[in-house]
């Protein structure tokens, strides 16, 4: 998971702060899913008027169906 985090923390891009249009600093990371799709909330704050944003960066589910099933071999007996 923590792979996650900063994988998720290298690709983020801050917001701008819609009153003073200044890029907003990122404060902290949370997770906020975990099951079934992993989901981190990214919250920044504004430098000037300490305005909050939260941005969420959702994981593409990586478990696809398995490539080959296993079943037990069946064994037919001559009667």
């Amino acid at each position: 998971m923590v792979d996650r985090l900063r994988s998720a923390a290298e690709q983020l891009e801050a917001p701008t702060c819609p009153d003073c249009h200044v890029e907003m600093r990122w404060y902290r990371s949370e997770l906020l899913a975990d099951e079934p799709v992993p989901v981190i909330a990214h919250l920044f704050v504004c430098p000037h008027c300490k305005r909050a944003a939260k941005t969420d960066t959702i994981f593409e589910d990586t478990q696809g169906p398995p490539e080959k099933l296993s079943a037990p071999r069946f064994i037919a007996y001559a009667a």
